[in-house]
């Protein structure tokens, strides 16, 4: 039997039990009731291998290993498609082995986040961040893995394949971007190289866009994740994290995007060492190759608007942005986060600013979790100047590799408006510091409702900073009302008039 006959039998005996099949070009997948059984498709493609029975077992039970981390409920096992005596074909049969197959839980396709990217809000893109950055913390480290080496071969296959695609994408396109990869490749070289050596090359997903991200319950999981090849798979962790800010800015939805790297960064920041900052430097090349990546499956998907498209924004990512500095300031209430994630997508290089939130900052130093409430002594005077430290440093950190950076905190005491200022002037970046101000009473109302949220500020805690004197305020007074996104439009505007 040869493995076209094999695979065309396999595929009539799950097609007279499916109601309805999902095929891609290395495998298919069967839905039947409340399970989902998925066949690897006898492919050699250089990059992965599924040619023999032997190989496409081996690809299913790393499948099922890999994903059973993040996904535990979906993936079930793997069984066996075996001839009985009457020559016909059973599972878990007690004839001999045709075919393996992978059970899974069958879920709602709709539930996919590519089916809905703008599901995507501030509080599922939070919990997307940090789930991420665990999966990451608690990946196998790979001692061999990330640096130059594995993301240059990646920059070589799509070199390759955008090549051959050129007549149809347009050369010079295709020809700008693969000089301009390789230039940043070569800067980048000794950054991607210390964080080998740092042990950020890990057993990652690999494969992390919206179309293998389900909610379900409002809780992401991550599921699908590459088995087939090492070399694609062990790879620098922002590497990974690419795909996913990558996939969010190709859809627009760059707020989301922001929201992910901010959450990410926090929580990466409580299990990775502090040189975690230095890898941002290095992003806009990772989202570059991604979407380098997306341009060559797109074209051989026969979809070439969409390639073209990939490819635009390939070359958009290597373009060079400036970094700077924006602080904004004001009482609790007068709505300094949502100002600062209007901002940040604006700023800079894809997906925008790095937000840093005290709140966020004293939760972390006090070893708590986001949401969780702290105590009073978390926020005594002593500790909150700590907090302060801890934020201007991680600022300086991400102003040092390149980035935009909006930090959100309430900035009472001058002198901590001061250290703000100085920490974009020695860094030799502009900076902007925006104070937000309305009236008490909507100050009051927005604090009595605020849930889930880092912050634990309430009403006792906003009456004693009306009491206290900010002192001589100027930074850029903005009127803090119920809608502010053309004071955020306008700030943006002007910023990177200035920037370029």
């Amino acid at each position: 039997m040869t493995e076209e006959e094999r695979e065309a039998e396999v595929a009539a005996f799950f097609e007279a039990r499916a109601e309805k099949v999902i095929e891609t070009n290395i495998a298919r997948v069967y839905l039947e009731g409340e399970r989902a059984w998925k066949v690897k498709r006898p492919v050699s493609l250089g990059y992965l291998d599924y040619a023999s029975v032997e190989l496409r077992h081996w690809a299913l039970d790393r499948e099922l290993s890999f994903n059973r981390a993040a996904a535990p409920d979906i993936y079930r096992a793997v069984r066996r498609v075996t001839r009985e005596a009457d020559g016909s074909l059973a599972l878990e049969g007690a004839g001999e082995v045709v075919e393996h197959v992978l059970e899974m839980r069958r879920f709602d396709d709709t539930a996919v986040l590519a089916m809905q990217p703008w599901a995507v809000d501030g509080a599922l893109a939070e919990s997307l961040g940090r789930e991420v950055a665990r999966s990451h913390a608690e990946a196998p480290r790979r001692p061999d893995a990330g640096g130059r080496s594995a993301l240059e071969y990646t920059i070589r296959s799509n070199a390759n394949l955008l090549t051959k695609l050129a007549p149809r994408l347009g050369q010079a396109e295709v020809s700008e971007l693969i000089a301009a990869t390789d230039a940043a490749l070569e800067r980048m070289t000794p950054l991607l190289d210390a964080r080998k050596a740092a042990g950020y090359g890990r057993r990652c997903h690999a494969d992390l866009h919206l179309g293998n991200i389900l909610l379900e319950d409002g809780r992401p999981i991550l599921f699908d994740c590459i088995e087939f090849n090492d070399v694609l798979a062990e790879i620098d962790v922002l590497y990974d994290l690419a795909f996913l800010i990558m996939d969010l800015d190709f859809r627009r939805r760059r707020d989301a995007g922001v929201r992910v790297l901010a959450a990410y960064l926090d929580e990466a920041a409580r299990l990775f060492p502090e040189d975690l900052w230095a890898g941002l430097e290095a992003m806009p090349l990772m989202l570059s190759v991604r979407a380098g990546v997306r341009c060559h499956v797109q074209a051989h998907s026969h979809d070439m608007e969409a390639a073209k498209a990939y490819l635009a924004a390939a070359i958009e990512h290597l373009k060079p942005h400036g970094a700077g500095l924006v602080a904004v300031g004001g009482l609790s209430g007068s709505g300094k986060s949502t100002f600062a994630r209007l901002v940040a997508p604006g700023l800079g290089a894809s997906p925008g600013a790095v937000v840093l939130r005290t709140d966020e900052i004293r939760k972390r130093m006090w070893g708590v979790g986001p949401l969780d409430h702290l105590p009073p002594a978390a926020y005594e005077r002593a500790f909150g100047r700590t907090v302060y430290e801890r934020m201007f440093h991680e600022a300086s950190l991400a102003l040092a590799a390149g980035r935009w950076v909006v930090m959100d905190a309430v900035f009472l005491d001058p002198a901590e408006r001061t250290r703000a200022a100085e920490v974009a002037a020695r860094t030799g970046v502009p900076f902007e510091g925006v104070w937000l101000q309305t009236d008490a009473a909507l100050m009051r109302e927005r604090v009595d409702a605020r849930t889930g949220d880092a912050s634990d500020a309430d009403a006792a805690v906003l009456e004693t900073q009306l009491t206290r004197d900010p002192g001589d305020i100027t930074w850029a007074l903005t009127e803090a009302g119920a809608d502010f996104d053309d004071e955020a439009g306008r700030l943006v505007s002007r910023l990177m008039e200035r920037d370029g």
